[in-house]
């Protein structure tokens, strides 16, 4: 899953993109409304992490320009403006969810992936597919029962193909969850990562539709 973290603490910020990357998260950082504008309108994120106080103006700006052009990304407001009136202003200006510094960076975690699961129309926080069984919140893949070890990578792979049942995902989007603005991406990253997941996992679960990419394999 890939997380855009808008804040303009620096010490904050570099912790928020190491920790939300121990748990899975593929992070990228900003610091201002204007690299926030400029990130949203060239990346697919599937959730923002979001200050309300940054330099040059409020993070509710942000959030209310996304809503205005139909943008559903997932928004979490992370803020030491934590007042009733703010968290009220927050949420009705279009927040999924809201919660005040300081914070637990395990219940940050645990919040974004409520507010992707609900931004995706799930109501249970397992994924199964087949005999495949991928719990996101405890970061472990049963396959017919059996526990599968999966790198980051590997995992964050299966974890979109499951979310998108029966859809053709191409090597760009799976590369664009993997890996973030300063990580190197050799042309082959995907392929192999891929061939590891279906040693793992069954070589006929992942199925490769020619030109376009891979999806999960029918019963």
């Amino acid at each position: 899953m890939r997380i855009l973290v808008v804040e303009d603490d620096a010490m904050l910020l570099d912790g928020l993109k190491i920790g939300l990357g121990l748990h899975g998260f593929t992070a990228d950082a900003v610091a201002s409304c204007g690299d926030a504008r400029a990130a949203l309108a060239t990346t697919a994120f599937d959730a923002v992490v979001l200050d309300l106080m940054l330099p040059d103006g409020s993070g509710l700006d942000i959030l209310r320009e996304l809503r205005r052009r139909q943008d559903a990304t997932p928004v979490l407001l992370l803020t030491a403006k934590d007042t009733v009136a703010d968290r009220i202003d927050g949420l009705d200006s279009g927040a999924d969810d809201y919660l005040g510094k300081p914070f637990d960076l395990d219940e940050v975690a645990a919040r974004l992936r409520a507010i992707s699961r609900r931004a995706a129309g799930r109501a249970s926080p397992v994924l199964t597919w087949n005999d495949i069984v991928l719990d996101p919140g405890r970061r472990t893949v049963e396959v017919d029962g059996r526990p599968a070890a999966l790198s980051r990578r590997e995992f964050s792979i299966l974890e979109a193909l499951m979310s998108h049942p029966g859809t053709v995902l191409s090597k760009d989007q799976l590369a664009d969850r993997l890996y973030g603005w300063d990580e190197d991406v050799e042309s082959n990253t995907v392929e192999v990562h891929i061939h590891h997941l279906r040693n793992k996992i069954g070589r006929d679960a992942v199925e490769t539709v020619r030109g376009l990419g891979y999806r999960l394999r029918s019963p």
